[in-house]
């Protein structure tokens, strides 16, 4: 018997996400091609697989530390040293399961009640609902209206004495658009002056293509004080499924962290710890070959949006487009639907990505080249028929 008087009214208040929704209108239809859902269509590359198969044949099959293996964490301290972050490995890592956990731990370490934290939207679907579960008030920058980045004068417009953090994604997901250099630069002024932290997701930061060069916000002098970074290896190693991501913050904020994180998850898999380890050892040049393909995929699926009439903002990274999809007449829902129940393509609206993101859908190109060919196919029959 369904009882929501015993059911969390805040709980309650959240929306489910748009992303599943539309990925499970998929499920049971095999003549459907997604390209909805965010996952390479790679596999983990085989030598971490392999070295996590070693390990599970030598039974190492426990807990590991609250933080993770510490041969790790010092593998991502060198790692970030790359560009030009300097962390310790005891006190300022915490490995967790995936991004998304960091994400929940780091919002819940940050945000009190009434605190102020700024979204640049149209950005990833848990951004918000994390930071509402926390009694905190939502300011929803739109970068729709700066070609999908955001600007320091557009930041400054909406910080408040109350203003607590600021959440970043660069590459960003679901655009694809980069924070140049110069902007980046003028928000870390703006967190220093005004005392904010910034959380940068930059999980993407490995799938740049021409010419663009990630940039960390906590690169900058002074910025390590204010920054907290978020990374994992779903992406650019394609492990989704082992759910290994990590936190790299001052050693106060990871305290209070991995409290969190002892009493929700413990510890992230020791296997994907060991197969993770590996890839920032040894796996580079499979990172390079998947970012090959995906490079090849974007110019690829530009060239059929051109020739649709589609316009887009060309993605600098990750594994998105943006499509505007305004001039077919159709909501992004309406388009979304109607594309997957008459063509059997799946897209996501833009709408639930905040604001912005209406009257654009995002498609995924981390499928295969033959299957995005048929996609695309069908969404142009599609936009023909409209």
């Amino acid at each position: 018997m369904e009882n929501k008087e015993m059911l969390s009214r805040r709980t309650m208040s959240i929306e489910p996400s748009g992303i599943r929704r539309f990925f499970d209108l998929c499920v049971g239809r095999d003549d459907v091609i997604s390209l909805g859902v965010g996952e390479p269509d790679f596999t983990t590359p085989y030598l971490m697989r392999e070295q996590a198969i070693y390990y599970l044949q030598k039974g190492r099959t426990s807990y590991t530390p609250n933080r993770g293996l510490l041969s790790l964490r010092k593998e991502i301290c060198r790692y970030l040293q790359r560009y030009g972050m300097n962390y310790n490995p005891d006190e300022e890592i915490l490995l967790t399961i995936g991004v998304s956990e960091a994400v929940d731990v780091i919002l819940r370490s940050i945000l009190n009640p009434g605190d102020e934290i700024i979204v640049c939207e149209p950005c990833y679907v848990s951004y918000q609902p994390l930071a509402e579960l926390c009694e905190t008030k939502l300011v929803r920058l739109n970068t729709a209206l700066t070609d999908f980045s955001p600007t320091a004068e557009a930041l400054e417009r909406v910080i408040t004495p109350k203003t607590k953090a600021l959440m970043l994604c660069t590459p960003s997901n679901p655009t694809g658009k980069m924070i140049p250099k110069d902007e980046l630069e003028k928000i870390a002024a703006l967190a220093k002056k005004h005392k904010f932290w910034c959380i940068s997701d930059e999980v993407y930061c490995e799938l740049t293509y021409d010419d663009a060069q990630h940039v960390s916000i906590g690169s900058f002098e002074g910025m390590k004080d204010y920054s907290v970074i978020l990374n994992g290896f779903s992406k650019s190693f394609a492990m989704t499924g082992w759910r290994i991501g990590y936190v790299a913050a001052p050693k106060s904020l990871v305290e209070q962290a991995n409290k969190i994180h002892q009493y929700s998850a413990i510890c992230a898999p020791i296997m994907s710890q060991y197969a993770a380890e590996e890839g920032l050892k040894n796996g580079w040049g499979e990172v390079e070959k998947m970012r090959s393909s995906y490079r090849h995929r974007r110019n690829f699926f530009c060239s059929k949006l051109d020739k649709m009439g589609l316009p887009y903002a060309k993605p600098d990274g990750a594994f998105y487009i943006f499509a505007d999809i305004r001039s077919t007449g159709l909501s992004s829902e309406e388009f979304s639907r109607r594309l997957i129940e008459e063509k059997g393509v799946a897209v996501v609206p833009g709408s639930v990505f905040g604001s912005g993101g209406e009257g654009f859908v995002r498609c995924c190109y981390a499928t295969a080249l033959d299957k995005l060919r048929i996609a695309l196919d069908r969404m142009e029959e599609f936009i023909k028929e409209l």
